[in-house]
């Protein structure tokens, strides 16, 4: 089975002609669709650090991610990841809560009444 490449939206690949960064761009997208939410906004941090001045904007449009979303990478890289755990995707208390709690929560709201 082939993978499915997602589309790049930099203004290059948008353009009829062949860019020469078109399979570099592909390959990024490639990698950046496997990822998890926290890994690509580092990925997308350290990329835009590679490339270097308006590394940010041209990253955003490859990627479809938010500036702010690639400087908030940059700045978790820059604390040493500290804040992340190793062996998880969310922060401890993320995620839905447990429905265990919402139907307790529900219940004491019906009796409250």
């Amino acid at each position: 089975m082939t993978p499915t490449i997602p589309t790049c939206h930099c203004p290059a690949c948008q353009a009829p002609e062949d860019p020469p960064d078109r399979r570099h761009h592909q390959g990024l997208l490639l990698v950046f669709d496997r990822l998890d939410e926290a890994q690509r906004r580092w990925f997308a941090a350290v990329e835009a650090d590679r490339i270097g001045p308006g590394g940010d904007r041209l990253v955003s449009q490859i990627t479809g991610l938010d500036d702010k979303t690639i400087q908030r990478g940059r700045q978790e890289l820059a604390a040493g990841l500290a804040d992340q755990p190793p062996d998880r995707v969310r922060k401890p208390g993320g995620g839905r809560p447990l429905l265990e709690k919402n139907r307790h929560a529900a219940g004491q709201r019906r009796h409250a009444r």
